[in-house]
């Protein structure tokens, strides 16, 4: 599970990287923080998908070519849209009028290690 955990950990940066690399530039000077987050969110979980399902939880038991694996890693990851948007819609919206960088940092410390663990024990089982 440790190897998992690290390889997940790598893996999720990688996603995390895309989807702050869509989510900011477009937060900031083009669309509403909520909206660039999914936009964010549909970059990160395309890549996410491929990068987790051939290296982060390969050989753990699901076939990940499977319609129900597609499924339900799409619903983990429906989840984490909606923790991220959340968090965004929190701390950029109309209490705390935060700045968009705001946002990436539960995304980055509390999103990744909620889908490791529903990954691990829903999806990729």
């Amino acid at each position: 599970m440790l190897g998992q955990l690290i390889r997940f950990g790598i893996a999720g940066g990688l996603s995390t990287i895309v989807y702050a690399a869509a989510y900011w530039p477009l937060a900031t000077f083009v669309i509403h923080p909520v909206a660039a987050s999914l936009v964010g969110f549909v970059c990160a979980v395309i890549f996410g998908y491929f990068m987790h399902s051939a290296w982060s939880f390969k050989g753990h038991g699901a076939d990940t070519r499977s319609l129900k694996t597609q499924s339900k890693f799409f619903a983990v990851q429906s989840l984490s849209m909606v923790l991220n948007a959340g968090f965004t819609w929190l701390l950029t919206g109309p209490l705390v009028h935060g700045p968009t960088w705001w946002p990436l940092v539960p995304a980055v410390c509390v999103t990744p290690l909620a889908t490791f663990w529903l990954n691990r024990r829903l999806v990729f089982s």
